[in-house]
């Protein structure tokens, strides 16, 4: 009993109820809202996408939030704030240290590179508000007299500015001009100033005037867009069903993954949050009006603004690309084409770099609480400690930006592992604690109270679902990831590429179609798995040169030396792939330690403090 007084710490909790369904509804709504969700939806069926969606979220985005909700709250009465400590108090065995150190380690990884996005978005703003992406449309486009060429001209010349701007080129290139690193550093600064002051007079109160400023800066949008004259077709083209994609796996797979990431569930932030809510604070009717919120910016302002756009200015084309290219290649792009392009680009960045940060403060505050709850660390020491760790992590992403290898195999780790958890902890709601009890203190204080009839699909269909999405996902990219993790295989493959079109060229008169063009490469350079001799060669492929740009001057490279610097650049951004893996391995061993030593010293202590002090609350087993 003599450490209780030195255990004690005061409980924080959230101010009001519209604060913490705007901060998780912040920590939700960002770039996978309004760039993630109609490139999938555009690529997926466009109105028939929805159908798939929308089961998902019923059958997967909201039960996992309501578990999580729970979970969270019931660890709040047990003084525990971060995920190994809320997960440990409800189930007192060592799995439970390791799924709440995966889970604490997610946020720290996607935090890692999504500061680097905040700055990008940054930047962008910034650029359209002083006029830059004005004038380089003006000098992209001086001279050209058809509307086809002005849009090729645009687009080109917005991909080569993100290119440049995220360091495309290689690795090192932003610590060269220096600007991105203190954008970078800017937004770290304004993480980690709202971070210090707490969750109440910190998160809440930046979600509460950011969240309206982010949803208004996108009405604004929305209205523009929707007044703009043919705006109809391009609405057509996102959203007229096409019904026969219902029958594809792979866009069922599409809409559940789109739901699983945009509510944030898996995460841990939401365990976070709402360990701050008090005993009987409704959690039901909360998780459900921050999940609406949520879809709301989604479906209707992401959904009805970029793709429809595009389509209008650019063409079917460029309104088809990935989250990057629809974010930053094709929206600075349909900016020129808009009346008052300039205003309303620098609006759309701002909205994203506002949303960018209500989600990365989500992050963040995970590990806070860890440091805080297992360490009894205060909030400056936290403070400095996370922001020291992560500062390393994000210039490892941007040091490492050759093709965005860094952040991109970072991303799909932590997805992969977000998937994993999610699943552990419906798992352990649904069997450890019971859904039955776990539904029953669900309806704790709730003005509308969950069905009984929830308990058998947390236990059995939401399980269920989320093992196929695992399966199907891994399936789906797991072998590529692998494959790109290989040096020797990649230095290969990117050697034959360089071959392959070398070749290409040389037989574009004939007009090859595909296999005919595949057959007589393989007789040209060998099967696929075998490693490509240069003396080999014909006289003719080997006499091939390129001109190359660097640094203003123009070089003339041949094909051999091309086939081996892309041979040498493959190798390097393997290694780089392997090497964010094992970082992440090593991350989480740390945290799974860090973890153990915790349950079994202060935040075991908290617990069992919690319990003397009358919570009787024990999960079974």
């Amino acid at each position: 009993m003599s450490d209780t007084p030195a255990l004690a710490k005061t409980q924080e909790n959230w101010g009001s109820k519209l604060g913490v369904v705007l901060a998780v509804a912040g920590s939700a709504v960002g770039l996978g809202n309004f760039l993630r969700f109609p490139g999938q939806a555009v690529n997926n069926g466009g109105g028939a996408f929805m159908i798939p969606y929308i089961i998902s979220f019923l059958v997967v985005g909201v039960p996992i939030a309501w578990c999580e909700w729970t979970m969270g709250r019931l660890g709040g009465r047990y003084q525990q704030n971060s995920a190994p400590g809320i997960m440990y108090a409800l189930w007192r065995r060592w799995p439970a240290k390791a799924i709440g150190a995966m889970t604490l380690l997610i946020p720290i990884g996607i935090y890692m590179y999504y500061v680097v996005l905040e700055a990008w978005c940054l930047d962008y703003c910034i650029e359209f508000t002083r006029g830059g992406f004005a004038q380089m449309f003006s000098t992209a486009t001086k001279g050209l007299t058809t509307h086809a060429a002005e849009v090729n001209a645009v687009v080109q010349s917005t991909g080569s500015h993100f290119n440049e701007t995220v360091g495309m080129g290689g690795h090192g290139a932003l610590f060269a001009g220096g600007r991105m690193v203190w954008l970078v550093l800017i937004c770290f600064v304004v993480n980690f100033y709202i971070i210090y002051q707490g969750v109440t007079r910190g998160i809440e109160k930046f979600c509460k005037w950011a969240m309206p400023l982010l949803v208004l800066c996108a009405l604004i949008i929305l209205v523009r867009v929707l007044t703009l004259p043919h705006i109809s077709s391009g609405l057509g083209f996102m959203w007229n069903p096409d019904w026969g994609k219902l029958t594809d796996p792979a866009v069922w797979l599409a809409a559940a993954g789109q739901i699983f990431f945009s509510l944030s569930v898996g995460f841990g932030l939401i365990l976070c949050y709402s360990s701050y809510l008090r005993n009987d604070d409704d959690v039901v009717l909360t998780a459900l009006s921050a999940s609406s919120a949520n879809e709301f910016c989604e479906v209707i302002l992401g959904g009805l603004i970029v793709v429809p756009t595009a389509f209008l200015f650019l063409g079917a084309a460029n309104a088809r690309v990935g989250t990057f290219g629809l974010g930053f290649v094709t929206v600075p792009a349909i900016m020129h084409f808009m009346p008052g392009g300039n205003f309303f680009g620098a609006m759309w960045f701002g909205l994203l770099f506002l949303a960018g940060v209500t989600s990365s403060l989500s992050m963040i505050q995970p590990a806070i609480a860890f440091l805080e709850d297992a360490f009894g660390m205060g909030r400056r020491a936290s403070c400095t400690m996370l922001a020291i760790l992560t500062a390393f992590g994000s210039a490892a992403v941007m040091y490492f930006s050759h093709n965005l290898i860094a952040m991109d195999h970072t991303d799909f780790w932590c997805n992969l592992l977000m998937i994993v958890a999610a699943m552990c902890q419906v798992l352990i709601f649904g069997w450890i604690i019971g859904a039955e009890r776990g539904v029953k203190e669900m309806n704790r204080g709730a003005d509308i109270r969950v069905p009984n009839w929830l308990a058998p699909i947390i236990r059995y269909v939401t399980p269920t679902f989320l093992i196929v999405i695992l399966a199907g996902w891994t399936w789906q990219n797991l072998p590529a990831r692998i494959d790109g993790m290989n040096p020797s295989l990649q230095a290969r493959l990117a050697e034959r590429g360089v071959y392959a079109a070398g070749i290409a060229k040389h037989f574009a008169d004939e007009k090859l179609d595909g296999e005919a063009l595949a057959a007589r490469t393989e007789s040209i350079l060998g099967p696929a798995d075998v490693r490509i001799k240069p003396g080999g060669l014909p006289d003719w492929l080997k006499a091939q040169t390129t001109s190359v740009e660097e640094e203003g001057e123009t070089h003339v490279v041949g094909i051999v030396e091309q086939a081996k610097a892309a041979a040498v650049a493959a190798a390097e951004d393997a290694n780089v792939a392997r090497s964010v893996l094992i970082g992440l391995v090593i991350l989480l061993l740390l945290l799974v330690i860090l973890s153990d030593l915790a349950c079994r010293n202060r935040m075991g202590k908290l617990i069992q403090q919690a319990e003397q002090s009358g919570i009787d609350w024990e999960a079974a087993g």
